[in-house]
């Protein structure tokens, strides 16, 4: 699912490409401005923004031809949550009537007059050690989750790459070692170089020839789904000592900090990890930096 920054990126790209076209339009219902904004996300987004709009009809209770300032107003004062999360839902409704303005479904966009208050980033804060990620790795002892973790973390995958990867997208290379393709949001495809371990450790998950077949199976033989996969985490990570609020995703942070830490090139990690742009990936740099002027004072 896309990020409060990547979301805000993504919505400012297409109002610049849009400024320049006429106004046609191209929905004559709510239904249809939905299904042509969600076209093309992944399934995670999708349920995601759904949620978000439900949320919203129940409270206004009006077709968005007839939404008011006012009712975004009152809507966003009522919107329970963290603050990260009521900004997220309210970014989720700019972006729909933005982009319903944009193919002339609306000719005024109420929520364009809507300020989306200043979230204090505590991305610091879920971003594990190296000590800490090897150690919830070590401790793990099934073969699955070990293989999970560790790739999770390896690559800087979304726990919905993760969940979907088949073994007719990973390779070996002839320098040792393997890549696996994955798809990423928005449908975009990326390879990921993998050391060899990593790629020894992957298969010896396999059981066959088929590309079809999940490389993380569930008990049943088909693919881990994200609860799953959020549990197995939350479990390694009571195991290992960690905050219980551990998720996939801090792993995918890590990857990210520890990368940029050991001198990475700031493009490399946004391609490996698959962020829309470099500035969600400098978000990592801000996080952790190496060096502070208060280091420089006295006392």
């Amino acid at each position: 699912m896309e990020t409060l920054p990547e979301l805000l990126a993504v919505d400012e790209r297409l109002n610049e490409r849009m400024e320049t076209l006429p106004a046609v339009i191209q929905a004559d219902t709510d239904a249809r401005v939905v299904e042509l904004w969600l076209d093309g996300r992944n399934a995670l987004t999708v349920e995601a923004y759904a949620k978000d709009l439900d949320g919203f009809r129940t409270q206004v209770g009006k077709p968005l031809r007839a939404v008011t300032i006012g009712d975004l107003q009152t809507w966003f004062a009522n919107v329970g949550g963290a603050p990260a999360s009521r900004t997220r839902r309210l970014a989720s409704i700019k972006s729909l009537m933005s982009y319903a303005c944009r193919i002339g479904y609306l000719q005024f966009n109420p929520a364009a007059a809507i300020r989306s208050p200043m979230v204090v980033n505590f991305l610091a804060e879920r971003i594990l050690s190296e000590e800490q990620v090897v150690r919830l790795i070590a401790l793990e002892t099934d073969p699955r989750d070990h293989a999970l973790i560790r790739l999770l973390y390896i690559a800087g995958l979304r726990v919905s790459e993760a969940c979907g990867l088949k073994w007719g997208q990973t390779s070996g290379r002839k320098a040792g070692g393997g890549q696996i393709t994955v798809l990423g949001k928005r449908s975009k495809v990326r390879t990921v170089v993998l050391p060899a371990s990593m790629w020894r450790e992957l298969g010896r998950l396999r059981r066959g020839d088929m590309p079809e077949e999940p490389v993380f199976r569930s008990r049943n033989g088909g693919h881990l789904d994200p609860t799953q996969v959020q549990r197995i985490v939350k479990t390694a990570a009571i195991r290992a000592g960690l905050p219980k609020d551990v998720s996939p995703h801090w792993l995918r942070h890590a990857h990210c900090s520890h990368a940029l830490e050991r001198g990475a090139n700031p493009a490399l990690v946004r391609d490996t990890v698959g962020h829309a742009d470099l500035t969600s990936t400098s978000r990592y740099s801000h996080a952790r930096p190496n060096d502070s002027s208060s280091r420089y004072l006295i006392g």
